[in-house]
């Protein structure tokens, strides 16, 4: 059962905030998001609009997209980083959190610590910084959204980022990849489609290894299927796409 938010105090904006609503702008010192390493010592974040709520005796926030909301780039190697973890190397929860009274991670960790956190995929973190510093990282809870699935033409940015139907995604190991090719390593659309389905989509199952590398041979955009989460920003699965599906 979802309990109403703790007051109307409580709703926190990265963006542009009119009185009494969480809504578009930046405040420049704080934001609330799923954050992506990018680089070393580096993480990007979209701010979002978060309300903190309880739920079944926890505390938690709820994102919320900000229209034309800006990524900020910034520095967190000398950021004070709490997790919601009882201990920093833990990679889950196991069933115990460490929260403050705002709903933010309470164990005090490193930036080493975040640049572990963050190699595992996006983060749900609290970011106040100054400039291009961030000066305290905080992690807390959250729902990560609902994924959506579209064909859209798909470019490389970089080994873990692509641009989606113009949207920013990233993407971990974890990301599935669906070939209709012979082998994983081929060509895109190379040779006979004998992994097609009926729809002409991919059912060779590769990995996010055989993405990136395919992707870096590719001048232009391509043609996919794809499943992402608008919220956190990843993308989680894409299949080739033969002929006019």
């Amino acid at each position: 059962m979802r309990l109403p938010a703790l007051t109307a105090s409580a709703v926190l904006c990265a963006g542009l905030c009119t009185p009494g609503a969480a809504s578009a702008a930046t405040s420049g010192s704080v934001a609330y998001g799923f954050a992506w390493a990018d680089g070393k010592g580096a993480l990007r974040i979209t701010p979002a609009s978060a309300t903190l709520v309880k739920e079944h005796g926890i505390r938690r926030y709820r994102l919320k997209a900000v229209a034309g909301a800006k990524e900020v780039r910034l520095d967190y190697t000398k950021a004070a980083y709490r997790r919601l973890t009882v201990a920093c190397d833990l990679v889950e929860t196991e069933g115990r959190v460490a929260l403050d009274g705002g709903g933010l991670g309470r164990t005090a960790c490193t930036p080493a610590d975040l640049a572990f956190t963050l190699q595992r995929g996006p983060a749900p973190l609290k970011i106040e910084y100054s400039g291009t510093k961030a000066v305290k990282v905080s992690e807390f809870l959250t729902d990560w959204g609902t994924p959506r699935s579209a064909f859209g033409t798909l470019k490389r940015v970089d080994d873990t980022t692509v641009s989606f139907k113009g949207r920013k995604l990233g993407y971990t190991h974890a990301l599935g990849f669906y070939r209709v090719t012979a082998s994983c390593s081929a060509g895109w659309l190379s040779g006979r489609p004998v992994n097609a389905d009926r729809d002409g989509l991919g059912t060779k199952n590769c990995a996010a290894g055989d993405f990136t590398a395919v992707l870096k041979a590719q001048a232009h955009p391509i043609l996919v299927k794809a499943d992402y989460n608008p919220l956190s920003g990843e993308l989680v699965e894409v299949w080739e796409v033969f002929g006019d599906a």
